[in-house]
């Protein structure tokens, strides 16, 4: 089975992807919990700078351990890097711990936002700079995440607890660029909230990409949103990539508008209850 036959020429598989450059890399990197519980299976994945990549995947493909082994936090859920190389502009990162990858420009926004409840939206925001050590800096930070986000503003001395979901959401990425992050890794952004925050955050987003020359990588179940604002993607099942390409060609390709765009080849609405697994196992890998 050819990379034409998946999508035209524009979209490609993995053996066949053109090299291009990129602020990280990841290759053929093997994740396993516990010494005995393969999570990633040979993911090798790039970002270039200044755009947003995106991860798609159905929940428990491997999207969030991607990040927590680019991140340095799989060690505290006991998980390692067992085969391959993780590549931040040009140093590899696999096997350091969080703190440093993040003194290194890279910053993660977890999934389900995780503020500080018990502190103010601005607190949450300087607890975002203890990187920093200069307290003009950390103001200017603050700024900076107001202008992205003038609701926190209008917030900033009520406690992050009490918050909306869409405002915990943007405090969170707020409070990730306070450390002045080069790569930002987003993970599930848009859980729990509704189409307009969701199309109004995703808008930020990608302003702050533009403006800020950040890279970012986008992990997300919500395929139609990321592909609007995502240049490259790369889709995940069972711990592989099993599909990459333009964030166009992926919105075209017949697979991703049946079992992630929820489309099937006539354009009507399709359940993935009704989806037969074996289906795309067959088409992708096959």
């Amino acid at each position: 089975m050819t990379a034409g036959s998946i999508a035209g020429p524009t979209l490609v598989r993995r053996d066949d992807a053109a090299p291009a450059p990129s602020v990280l890399s990841l290759n053929n990197v093997d994740v396993v919990y516990d010494r005995v519980i393969l999570v990633l299976k040979g993911v090798s994945l790039a970002v270039r700078p200044g755009a947003i990549t995106a991860l798609l995947g159905a929940n428990g493909a491997g999207k969030s351990t991607t990040l927590k082994a680019i991140s340095g936090v799989l060690a505290s859920e006991r998980g390692e890097v067992t085969k391959g190389t993780i590549l931040f502009e040009g140093q590899r990162i696999d096997g350091r711990r969080a703190h440093e990858v993040t003194r290194l420009g890279l910053a993660q926004v977890f999934e389900g936002r995780r503020v500080f409840e018990h502190l103010t939206c601005e607190e949450n925001l300087v607890a975002g700079g203890h990187l920093i050590a200069d307290a003009k800096a950390v103001r200017e930070g603050i700024e900076r995440s107001y202008h992205y986000f003038p609701r926190l503003k209008e917030r900033r001395r009520q406690l992050a607890g009490y918050l909306s979901g869409g405002e915990q959401q943007m405090l969170a990425i707020g409070r990730a660029l306070m450390s002045r992050p080069r790569l930002m890794l987003l993970d599930e952004p848009s859980l729990g909230l509704a189409p307009m925050l969701v199309e109004e955050i995703f808008g930020i987003v990608s302003d702050l990409v533009a403006r800020e020359r950040l890279a970012a990588l986008l992990v997300e179940q919500n395929a139609a949103a990321t592909l609007t604002i995502a240049e490259h993607g790369y889709v995940m099942e069972n711990g592989r990539v099993v599909l990459e390409g333009p964030a166009d060609a992926l919105r075209e390709n017949p697979d991703v508008k049946e079992f992630y765009l929820g489309l099937n080849e006539i354009g009507a609405r399709k359940s993935y209850r009704d989806v037969k697994h074996y289906r795309r196992r067959k088409r992708w890998l096959s």
